[in-house]
């Protein structure tokens, strides 16, 4: 893997550890709702890069990294919801939105690379 899927993915990996970190501020009510969704879509972003770059084809590999770039989507949402329901403090959700932009940028330049070397 080459250095700028290496930087990505230690960024993905040091956002899922901070959105599990975070969660732990929530409501103990929403651990089985919005808890539960976050972590799962917050995995789904890395576990879904690594796959991709696992398989051989390429049509594979961007099919993985569309559905990790799904799941950044809806990670976002979550996040906003919470801020907006108070799990969250908005502190936390500026400086989390931030990171997950980088790494959206960052995805969608590998998605847009792959896209354009099927095109050849």
């Amino acid at each position: 893997m080459d250095r700028y899927k290496e930087r990505l993915k230690e960024k993905m990996d040091a956002f899922v550890s901070e959105v599990f970190l975070i969660s732990k501020l929530f409501p103990k009510e929403e651990i089985y709702i919005t808890v539960a969704q976050l972590k799962r879509a917050a995995l789904s972003i890395i576990l879904n890069y690594i796959e991709g770059y696992a398989r051989f084809k390429k049509g594979n590999q961007l099919n993985f990294l569309e559905i990790s770039y799904g799941s950044l989507k809806e990670v976002k949402y979550l996040l906003y919801f919470s801020m907006k329901q108070k799990f969250l403090p908005e502190q936390n959700y500026r400086d989390l939105m931030v990171r997950l932009d980088e790494i959206g940028a960052m995805l969608w330049t590998e998605i847009a690379s792959l896209t354009a070397s099927l095109k050849e």
